[in-house]
């Protein structure tokens, strides 16, 4: 499931911002922005990793916590691909532990993206921010995580949405100025 900011939300970590939740518990909820790239190499900071990441080869900034760590997502080429450090999240999306050995992964994905931080949500919060308008929670796609351009990818979402939905992506901030 992806969390789309609506035009109410005004925090600065999360305005515009497609979110790709990882994992929702009892306890709260755990996802990556997957549209804000950062200027930093993942060779720089990562180096083993420098030939299996997507393009663009750059960190994301995956979210406000946690920002001195990082999540990795990757997408297997096959079901049957699963490397050792995996852990599935949909599909053929999933996390990749960083400390596994690049040569243990080698081959098995399409695509890898690393974050650092993330966003998350304690204990009914990100329920909260939903029934107060700040998320539209959509349906994501495997391909949205590995976008080479993330500039549109909030837009594109919001068009292949059902129905009126779809309408929101022309939202203004206030709809009486419109």
């Amino acid at each position: 499931m992806l969390l789309v900011a609506t035009t109410a939300l005004q925090d600065p970590h999360f305005a515009d911002t497609v979110v790709l939740l990882l994992d929702v518990s009892d306890e709260g909820a755990l996802g990556v922005v997957l549209n804000r790239p950062s200027q930093i190499l993942v060779a720089d900071v990562l180096e083993p990793w420098r030939d299996v990441v997507a393009e663009p080869e750059v960190l994301f900034r995956g979210g406000p916590v946690g920002v001195d760590g990082a999540i990795a997502l990757g997408r297997l080429r096959t079901i049957d691909d699963s490397p050792v450090g995996w852990r599935p999240v949909a599909g053929l999306l999933g996390m990749i532990d960083l400390d596994t050995p690049t040569e243990l992964v080698d081959g098995s994905l399409s695509g890898l993206r690393v974050f650092a931080g993330y966003a998350g949500w304690g204990l009914h919060q990100l329920e909260g921010e939903i029934e107060e308008g700040s998320w539209y929670v959509v349906s994501g796609e495997a391909g949205d995580a590995f976008r080479g351009d993330t500039d549109s990818l909030r837009r594109d979402v919001m068009r292949r949405q059902p129905g009126m939905l779809a309408w929101h992506v022309n939202r203004p901030v206030d709809p009486g100025l419109n």
